[in-house]
This record gives C-alpha cells, structure tokens and sequence, in this order.
C-alpha cells in the first residue's frame, strides 16, 4: 500500500508550534487561571458570549464591513459596551477604542500604540498571528509595553490604563 499526498515530515514542525500555542493558552480556558478581576470579567462578560449586548452597534457594522468575522466584530462590539467606550476608530488613535487593522503599515502600527499610549486610550491589534513579520510585531508590542495586554488569537487587545503589566494568551 503506498501513501499519497504531503509527506508527515513537512508538516510536522507547523503541528509541533500549533501544539504548544494551544497547551501554552489552556490555562486561561474559560477564564481559569486569571487572576485580574477586570480580564476574567471581559472572558466571562465579551469574549465566551455569542450575541450582542444591547446598545449602540456602529462598531459592529463598521467591523463586518471592514471584512472582520461576524465572531471577532461581536467580541469587540460587546467590549466597546462593557468597557463604555464612547468613540472607536480604524487606524487612527483619537478614539476610545483604536481598531489596527492588517493593511497598516509597522512603523505607523507602532506609532498609532505610542500616541494611545500617551492618550490612554485602548488598542486592538488585528490578526495577530498573520505571517511571521505580524507575529513579531504582536511580541515586540508585548514585551514593552507597561500594562495588560490580552492576546484572543482573532486581535491582541492592548489596555493602557491603571492595570499591572500582564498578558493572558486565551
């Protein structure tokens, strides 16, 4: 009997890295092992409900629009609620609630985080994991910033407000 199709051997090393990114995000399964109230709250309240929380919904429509998954745009539309984010903008760092989309460049990406950062405003980072260039830049916004960043596989929310540096990996 002969095999047909990819050799195992090619494919092993992409399985090996999927295995660990999942074992290393199975701790916070369900919000377990968060130890931050206001991270637990945003798993529990944003991130495992599936449908809308009742008010404004331009974030939402915007986000779909923009082609972000109807799952991705519901999570970010209840988080602008929870939160109680006024404003959200695309690309641009004069709101609430700054959505990085994939087509911006790293060096305006990295300059849009510095000027939230100054405002105290809340980033979330598109696609994270899209190509090794993307992840890169997702570690290098991990590792200097100065306080919670929550990586939910779909975006990399980045908080810039009182919480202690931490970063959950869900």
């Amino acid at each position: 009997m002969k095999l047909t199709g990819p050799r195992l051997s090619l494919h092993l090393p992409r399985r090996m890295a999927e295995l660990r990114n999942r074992l290393s995000r199975a701790r916070y399964f369900r919000g377990h092992g968060v130890h931050s109230p206001f991270v637990y709250d945003i798993v529990r309240e944003v991130f495992m409900r599936h449908t809308l929380l009742d008010g404004d919904r331009r974030l939402y429509e915007t986000l779909l629009s923009a082609g972000v998954p109807h799952r991705r745009a519901v999570q970010l539309q209840n988080l602008a609620i929870h939160c109680g984010y006024a404003s959200f903008g695309m690309n641009r760092a004069d709101a609430d609630l700054c959505i990085v989309t994939r087509d911006l460049p790293r060096a305006e990406t990295l300059a849009l985080l510095r000027r939230a950062r100054e405002e105290g405003h809340t980033v979330a980072v598109m696609s994270p994991y899209d190509g090794r260039e993307r992840q890169a830049l997702c570690a290098q916004i991990v590792a200097g910033h100065r306080s919670t960043t929550v990586d939910n596989r779909g975006y990399l929310l980045v908080f810039n407000n009182y919480l202690p540096k931490q970063h959950f990996r869900l």
